[in-house]
């Protein structure tokens, strides 16, 4: 794989206005831990090494175990190993990533509405698409994971 661009050295007033949404999200409320988990997982659906590497190695500095991190891709079938809310929080951003095909079922949206308040459900929407975009920007333009470079 080659790297294409730097995206953020060619556009640097794109790529600010978009570290704005991701500053105001971690002023939104939710925990650090549940947005990287929603970053993680949406990262996962779309494939992209550099997000997958960034998102794990921040859960892990946050303390989260590898035996959780490798039950991500499977958290439905993981038992209590992730909490209700982090459960509600990936299903979530499963159907949003996945829109073109689930086009958020209204089954999907109660859940979610159920467990976090307007506010909440609106910036974790904002997470899932914020890093729907980062990850087309990484994998469109090859950026290469950190694990890549100590290879």
């Amino acid at each position: 794989m080659s790297h294409r661009i730097d995206y953020a050295k060619a556009s640097p007033e794109g790529y600010k206005a978009f570290g704005g949404v991701y500053v105001t999200l971690q002023k939104s409320g939710l925990s650090q831990e549940l947005v990287d988990l929603v970053y993680l997982r949406v990262s996962q659906i779309n494939g992209c090494a550099f997000c997958i590497d960034m998102h794990t190695r921040d859960l892990l500095k946050l303390g989260v175990t590898v035996d959780k991190l490798v039950l991500v891709p499977v958290w439905r079938d993981s038992g209590e190993v992730f909490s209700t809310r982090e459960r509600v929080a990936l299903a979530w951003a499963e159907t949003v990533t996945r829109v073109a095909e689930t086009h958020v079922p209204d089954a999907e949206y109660e859940a979610a509405a159920a467990e976090f308040s307007d506010k909440e459900l609106a910036d974790l929407t904002y997470a899932i698409g914020l890093m729907n975009a980062f990850n087309r920007f990484g994998i469109t333009f090859r950026t290469p994971p950190a694990a890549a470079s100590k290879a």
